[in-house]
C-alpha cells in the first residue's frame, strides 16, 4: 500500500457533520489490517536494502537474494510474486505484476560442459503489465507499456507497447496504446478509502 504517512497527508477530507465523513472512516478502519500488512512488507524489504517508492503496492512478495538489487518505482503494484535476485531487478513506475509471476535473474549455461551459472538483470519499464503466472527469465527487458500474457515464458526482451504471449513468449500483431495515463494502484480499496473516500 501507499505509505501510511502518504495516505494521511493526502487523505480526502469531509465535514464531520456529513454522512460521507462517517462512511469514509468506517471503510478506513475496516481496511487497516490490509494497509498495515502491505506497509510492513514494504518496510521490511526497504530495511534490508531494497529501493521501493513509498507509493508502490507490495503484496505477498517472496524475494530471495540481496534485497539491494531490487528497485520498484512509484505506483507499481506487485501481487503474489516471486523474485530471485542473483542480479538486479528494476521495476519502473505504474507497472502491474499479477499473482503467480516469477522473475528469475540466473540460470545455467546448458552449452557449457561445466554447467556454469549465468546471470542477467531484468528491467520492467513504466506501464508494463505482467499477466498471471508469467515467468520472466534472466537478461530480459520488458519495454514501456508492454503486456506479457498470462502463463507466458519470456526468454527474450519485449519491445515497448508489444503484447507477448505463449511459451516462449512472442509478440502478436496487436499493439497497446502509446498514450498511457493510469495508476494500477488506484483501484485498491484501501487506497480509495483514504484518497477518494
Amino acid at each position: 500500500m501507499a505509505s501510511i504517512s502518504y495516505l494521511w497527508v493526502n487523505r480526502a477530507k469531509f465535514p464531520i457533520t456529513s454522512a460521507q465523513f462517517y462512511k469514509t472512516w468506517a471503510k478506513r478502519i475496516l481496511l487497516i489490517p490490509s494497509l498495515l500488512k502491505r506497509n510492513s512488507k514494504r518496510n521490511s524489504l526497504v530495511r534490508k536494502g531494497a529501493m521501493i517508492h513509498q507509493r508502490a503496492e507490495i503484496g505477498e512478495v517472496t524475494v530471495n537474494g540481496h534485497k539491494s538489487k531490487l528497485t520498484i518505482g512509484s505506483q507499481s503494484f506487485l501481487g503474489k510474486v516471486t523474485i530471485a535476485l542473483h542480479d538486479s531487478v528494476i521495476i519502473g513506475q505504474k507497472v502491474c505484476i499479477n499473482d503467480g509471476v516469477e522473475i528469475l535473474t540466473a540460470s545455467h549455461d546448458i552449452s557449457d560442459p561445466e554447467w556454469k551459472h549465468v546471470k542477467g538483470k531484468v528491467i520492467i519499464e513504466d506501464y508494463a503489465w505482467i499477466g498471471t503466472g508469467a515467468m520472466i527469465l534472466p537478461g530480459v527487458t520488458i519495454g514501456r507499456g508492454a503486456v506479457v500474457g498470462a502463463r507466458a515464458v519470456v526468454s527474450k526482451s519485449v519491445p515497448a507497447g508489444a503484447i507477448a504471449v505463449g511459451i516462449p513468449a512472442v509478440p502478436i500483431s496487436k499493439k497497446r496504446s502509446e498514450e498511457l495515463n493510469y495508476d494500477p494502484c488506484e483501484f485498491l480499496a484501501a487506497n480509495r478509502a483514504w484518497l477518494v473516500g
